[in-house]
């Protein structure tokens, strides 16, 4: 499965940068990864970042992993936490 990769750059309040990659199936729309980073970051809780089209580019297309493609089937979206970012909230 080829995926889509948005690098994606948010600034905390504490003015702390995260920086991640967004992962989705070949030919999402921005607007629609931009949304799922929205999703992302409220699942880490950060609360007052805001993703913007500025910061959130699409990057390349890749094979997505195992791990990418079951998160892409379950959510609609992967994401690749690099510098930055709070681990998921457990639930």
């Amino acid at each position: 499965m080829n995926c889509d990769v948005f690098d994606t750059y948010v600034t905390r309040q504490n003015g702390q940068q995260m920086h991640f990659d967004i992962i989705v199936t070949s030919g999402t729309a921005q607007e629609m990864a931009m949304a799922f980073g929205q999703k992302y970051l409220a699942a880490v809780g950060v609360s007052g970042g805001s993703i913007t089209a500025e910061r959130c580019r699409f990057c390349h297309v890749e094979q997505a992993t195992p791990e990418m493609q079951q998160a892409i089937e379950q959510k609609g979206y992967f994401i690749l936490a690099m510098e930055g970012c709070p681990p998921v909230a457990a639930k």
